[in-house]
C-alpha cells in the first residue's frame, strides 16, 4: 500500500540517488626533464622567454627566524618577480637566477658542489639556508614541480615558470618533500 510520504509513490526518475562522491581531479601530469650536466649544456641564440618567482612565506611570523632577518620578509611573502626573463635556449634554472639577480641588483650567494655538478644556493636578498633553523633553506620549482636534482642542471624550456621558495621544513611544508629525499613523499 502506498501512503503519503512513502518515497514508492514516487516516480523512478523522483526516487532518492545515492549520493555520489565528487570526482577528484587528476593532478596535471608533469614530463619532467632529464637533468642536463653544466659541461653538457648547448646554449643557443634563440631568445626564449620564462618566469621567477621568489618567495619567502614560510618565514612570516616564524618564532625560529634569526631575529636579525625579520625586517627582510615582507608581508607577503613575496621578495622578487619578474614575469618575462629573456634566456637562451639551453640555460639552466641557475644561469635565470643568477643573470636576473644581478640585473636588478639582488643578493645571491651560491657555491658550486661538484658532488652534485650543481650550484648550491647558499642565500637570496640576504636570507640564508638554515636562517630558520636546520631544516630551512631554498628549495626551486619549474611548473609546480620540484626537481631532485640541482638548478644548474635543469635546462629551461620556453614558458617555464620558476618559483625559488623558502623551506623551513626540507621542502614538507612547500609540497618539494619529493625532491629533499627525506622519504615523506
Amino acid at each position: 500500500a502506498d501512503f503519503a510520504g512513502s518515497d514508492s509513490a514516487l516516480k523512478p526518475e523522483e526516487q532518492p540517488q545515492e549520493p555520489v562522491p565528487p570526482v577528484e581531479p587528476e593532478p596535471p601530469q608533469v614530463v619532467a626533464p632529464d637533468p642536463v650536466p653544466p659541461q653538457e649544456q648547448e646554449v643557443t641564440q634563440n631568445e626564449l622567454t620564462c618566469k621567477l618567482e621568489i618567495r619567502c612565506d614560510k618565514l612570516i611570523g616564524n618564532a625560529d627566524l634569526d631575529p636579525d632577518k625579520v625586517e627582510l620578509v615582507p608581508a607577503d611573502g613575496l621578495l622578487f618577480t619578474v614575469s618575462d626573463v629573456v634566456f637562451y635556449e639551453g640555460e639552466s634554472v641557475f644561469n635565470v637566477l643568477q643573470r636576473t639577480m644581478k640585473q636588478h641588483k639582488q643578493h645571491l650567494e651560491f657555491v658550486q658542489t661538484p658532488l652534485y655538478n650543481s650550484a648550491f644556493i647558499e642565500g637570496i636578498c640576504n636570507l640564508y639556508a638554515f636562517d630558520a633553523g636546520a631544516l630551512s633553506g631554498w628549495m626551486y620549482s619549474v611548473n609546480g614541480w620540484f626537481p631532485n636534482y640541482g638548478c644548474s642542471r635543469y635546462a629551461l624550456r620556453d614558458g617555464d615558470e620558476i618559483c625559488w621558495t623558502y623551506t623551513c621544513d626540507l621542502g614538507q611544508d612547500v609540497g618539494g618533500e619529493y625532491s629533499a629525499g627525506n622519504g615523506r613523499g
